[in-house]
């Protein structure tokens, strides 16, 4: 018995470990975040990389986002029909659609679609950066590097993101139409009409709500593992890796705390 209490401990410890740095990251991520609030109403402002910043996440993202979108929406609206026949319920495709592109999947989608394109391209910019000392170049210049590289990249995501979940929402709800008037046979004024009817304000306020939060996190995270990234091309490759895992589950992890909040009721 006493011999199994070493093999016991060891198991917990292995457990324990990748528990107790998950923890310490997250800690360290909330400084970062509670850092970067505090620099953004604080001048001096980078007009020019938050221009720049406003281009790559959001104009440069639509196409991908417009992909994205479309499919999942015509997919849905057969998922849904095919799922309704068992039930003779295939009238309720438009209402389906609707809510669940703008309440789940449009910000969900699109927060995904940002992890995968801008967090790791910033991760992997900063971080490059880094390797090459450009950071410390700027900390000789007097200039903060996360006034000048952070907040204006989390500023455009917090603004860009939920312009781009509004436009997938709407781009989803689309190719359901485009799917249920052309395959399955709705009509087309009868869809338009049942998915404006059955959507509400808050939902349509609580997928922009989403796609702030969601924008916040991808570019936050993207920004953090630039940052302390390690030397040379693993630590550049490792800090991107890193950043879209970690904000993917971030992502996955703030829409579950989101839609227990505005719809736990």
């Amino acid at each position: 018995m006493a011999q199994g209490l070493p093999s016991i401990s060891a198991a917990l410890a292995a457990l324990g470990r990748p528990v107790l740095a998950s923890l310490a990251a997250l800690g360290r991520i909330t400084i970062y975040a509670a850092q970067t609030l505090g620099h953004i109403l604080r001048p001096p402002f980078y007009g020019r990389e938050f221009a720049s910043a406003l281009l790559n996440v959001g104009w440069l993202s639509l196409p991908v986002v417009g992909l994205t979108a479309i499919f999942t929406g015509g997919a849905l609206a057969l998922q849904i029909y095919a799922g309704g026949q068992r039930f003779s319920a295939e009238a309720v495709v438009p209402q389906i659609v609707a809510i669940g592109m703008v309440r789940e999947l449009g910000p969900v989608l699109v927060g995904l679609m940002i992890a995968a394109r801008v967090t790791s391209s910033i991760a992997a910019e900063i971080a490059t950066m880094k390797v090459t000392e450009q950071l410390d170049a700027l900390v000789t210049l007097s200039t903060n590097p996360m006034k000048y590289l952070t907040v204006p990249r989390v500023l455009a995501g917090f603004l860009c993101v939920p312009l781009l979940v509004g436009i997938g929402d709407i781009i989803g709800i689309m190719g359901g139409f485009l799917v249920a008037t052309g395959q399955l046979g709705f009509n087309p004024a009868s869809y338009i009409k049942n998915t404006v009817d059955f959507l509400q304000t808050a939902d349509v306020v609580s997928s922009l709500i989403k796609g702030a939060v969601f924008g916040f996190i991808a570019t936050l995270i993207g920004c953090y593992y630039g940052m302390n990234s390690g030397r040379g091309a693993q630590g550049v490759g490792g800090a991107t890796k890193g950043a879209v895992a970690s904000a993917s589950i971030l992502i996955l992890a703030a829409n579950f705390i989101l839609t227990s909040v505005l719809f736990g009721s």
